[in-house]
């Protein structure tokens, strides 16, 4: 028997997230629940970074004008909470930082997390040349959630970014939140 083309590709995915981790990052967000009991969120209340577990994954663009995509999926560590909206994204590059904008064919949705439930959004971008004047050298990214200010940064390994403009006008954009596993 063989595999269609669809499910090596959902294979290879699942693969993919399953050996995937926080990716270096700042520990804002490291999977813990606060122990204080002080970040556990009132049933329904907005998910927030200190109540979820972080893991970044990607499928990098290979060589500059090629796409790729960053997929960051949280699972919900403590009571049952809710994202409504989007999640703020910016790269930042040193001294020059930019906000990806959403992706204006998505359309944002509510959804609630019980505990251990995962949602995932991704960040599709195209790569710039290296050291390119129309690229940003992107180091670090962080992410926000919705309703909340505190952000979660991790490492940017995949290559610089391309511009559109700007260095406030990366060549990207940001999902929505979509609901992962069962």
């Amino acid at each position: 028997m063989r595999a269609t083309p669809i499910t090596v590709a959902a294979l290879a995915a699942a693969l993919l997230l399953t050996a995937c981790d926080d990716n270096g990052g700042d520990g804002a967000a490291s999977g813990d629940t606060n122990k204080s009991g002080t970040s556990e969120s009132k049933a329904g209340d907005a998910c927030t970074l200190d109540g979820v577990g972080v893991q970044v994954a990607a499928s990098a663009a290979p060589g500059a004008g090629d796409s790729g995509n960053v997929t960051v999926t949280i699972t919900n560590r403590g009571s049952k909470c809710t994202l409504n909206g989007f999640p703020g994204v910016g790269l930042h590059a040193g001294a020059d930082s930019s906000t990806v904008p959403a992706d204006k064919a998505a359309k944002a949705q509510k959804l609630t997390l019980a505990k251990d439930a995962t949602a995932s959004f991704a960040i599709a971008y195209v790569r710039g040349e290296a050291g390119g004047s129309k690229s940003l050298a992107v180091k670090t990214a962080a992410f926000t959630l919705p309703g909340s200010s505190a952000a979660h940064s991790f490492k940017w390994s995949y290559g610089d970014v391309a511009l559109k403009g700007g260095a406030s006008s990366p060549n990207a954009s940001v999902t929505a939140f979509q609901q992962a596993g069962d």
